[in-house]
């Protein structure tokens, strides 16, 4: 996996460091992890990386697109490596749980907003963000609790 992370560092016109190898794994391997998450399982294979360093390095990520960032409200920022497909979000109310939704009708961006009296101002919609909110089965009441994966 890390030559395939290479590749794609590369294909963004970013230096291959160990760093940012590190982060694209624990970022594929942790979904929608947040920054203690990624901090974690990076200083697990690089002790001597700093804090600031693995932000650093999400925010270079994030911005060339390798990875994704989503902060559902009231939520701390949350990382995924699933990019480049409008794919949504649910939210567990209780525990926190996120879960991929794939687009919920249509073509990207999934949602075309009514333009009452021109309101978009010639904005070009080109992306969609929904996330929906809800009890996973281990909090809902009406379903038998289940481990989360």
């Amino acid at each position: 996996m890390p030559s395939d992370h290479a590749d794609q560092l590369r294909l963004a016109d970013l230096r291959v460091t160990r760093p940012r190898l590190a982060v694209l794994e624990a970022v594929r391997a942790h979904a929608h992890a947040d920054t203690d998450t990624i901090f974690g399982a990076v200083r697990n294979v690089l002790p001597e990386v700093s804090r600031q360093a693995v932000y650093d390095v999400l925010a270079a990520l994030t911005t060339v697109g390798l990875v994704r960032k989503i902060q559902p409200s009231g939520s701390l920022a949350r990382y995924e490596s699933r990019v480049g497909d409008n794919h949504h979000h649910l939210v567990c109310r209780s525990c926190g749980t996120i879960t991929d939704v794939d687009c919920a009708v249509g073509q990207a961006p999934c949602l075309t907003p009514s333009d009452p009296a021109g309101s978009l101002d010639g904005f070009v919609v080109d992306q969609a963000e929904v996330v929906y909110w809800g009890l996973c089965p281990d909090c809902s009441p009406q379903q038998t609790p289940r481990s989360h994966p």
